[in-house]
């Protein structure tokens, strides 16, 4: 009997043993198998995490990779416009890296004409944005096309110059850009500030140019509330403008130009004539000052064409929506005096002005 009750405990003690090892085996089955599986999630995550790298670097390769054309048609040659077309490639090259843009920069002469054919010809080039430098360029690039975004630069008033009767900021077409209109009261008040005198002031530009337009009725209105008599003298080309600035001469005591572009490139021909009369001049920016002006409250040409540059790269590499991007204006304003000029004629700049660099 006692050998029969010690072999049943050594049989359920062998079962027992039997039934621990096997729960053994099966957790550590379980084990492996998790283990397993969590490498292999692990894995696959890594894999999926390169493979998004890698899809991210080839977005970024493609954007770097691709050569993008411009096309600028820029009105004439003068010191300003100049400027303002340097910046805009300046800060394209900058952003873009250099080889990743090519400019296509066409003058167009001073020629309306021009402007319509070279703009013309850059939506059949299928350029991938034009920069209209100066009001004329613009108009004919918005005529030449409602898809390929333009920027204008040198554009005083983008209302008068695409026509557009309420304003908002934005032209809500393809076209946006920078403005170069300073503060037109202010340039009133300086006039005011160095010839308190004054009884009659001239005003002088291209009456083909409408931005010029805008500026003189701006610059009247001003001259009215402080009780000063104008007159408007215009010239439709250059070839007037040697006749209409003696006349000018003839008959006023200070003559005030806004930013035109007419006068700008014939700054020469304006000093020949008021210098010789004692006539000082205004003017509506640098360039035009450094030729033939006293004083200018003056924006900076290069500062406005590198901001339609930034402008290009968040309309080409971000997708900004044009349509809605506000025109920007020059983000300060500068007092500066043609020393030379002021020599000449013996005028005294008061203190606050910078001399234009010769």
């Amino acid at each position: 009997m006692k050998k029969k009750l010690a072999l049943l405990a050594v049989t359920a003690m062998t079962v027992s043993m039997l039934a621990g090892c096997g729960s053994t085996e099966e957790a550590a089955t379980t084990e492996e198998a998790a283990t397993e599986e969590t490498t292999a999630t692990e894995e696959t995550a890594e894999t999926e995490d390169a493979a998004a790298t890698e899809t991210e670097v080839a977005d970024e390769t493609a954007a770097t990779d691709k050569v993008y054309k411009i096309g600028i048609c820029q009105l004439l040659e003068h010191d300003a416009l100049d400027a303002a077309t340097q910046g805009f490639q300046d800060a394209l090259v900058e952003l873009l890296g250099e080889g990743n843009v090519t400019f296509d920069l066409q003058n167009a002469q001073g020629e309306q004409t021009n402007c319509a054919t070279i703009t013309t010809q850059f939506v059949t080039d299928g350029v991938d944005l034009i920069l209209a430098n100066a009001t004329a360029p613009l108009q004919a690039a918005a005529a030449a096309t409602n898809e390929i975004p333009i920027l204008g630069t040198s554009i005083t008033d983008y209302a008068t110059a695409l026509d557009i009767a309420d304003w908002t900021g934005a032209t809500g077409t393809n076209v946006s850009g920078t403005s170069d209109l300073a503060p037109i009261e202010e340039q009133e008040n300086m006039l005011v500030e160095l010839f308190p005198e004054a009884k009659k002031v001239g005003i002088l530009y291209c009456s083909a140019e409408p931005n010029s337009v805008y500026q003189a009725q701006l610059f009247e209105k001003y001259l009215e509330e402080d009780g000063i008599e104008y007159e408007e003298f215009t010239a439709a080309d250059s070839n007037e403008i040697q006749a209409v600035a003696t006349s000018a001469c003839e008959s006023v005591d200070v003559i005030y130009i806004p930013t035109d572009n007419t006068m700008a490139a014939n700054t020469e021909v304006v000093n020949n004539v008021c210098q010789p009369a004692g006539v000082p001049v205004i003017a509506g920016e640098e360039g035009i000052c450094s030729g033939c002006g006293v004083a200018t409250l003056s924006i900076s040409y290069y500062d406005i064409g590198y901001t339609a540059g930034e402008m290009a790269y968040d309309i080409l590499v971000n997708g900004a929506d044009i349509t809605t991007m506000e025109v920007k204006y020059a983000p300060q304003v500068t007092k500066k005096y043609n020393a030379t000029i002021c020599e000449a004629l013996g005028i005294e700049i008061p203190e606050g002005y910078e001399a234009i660099a010769e």
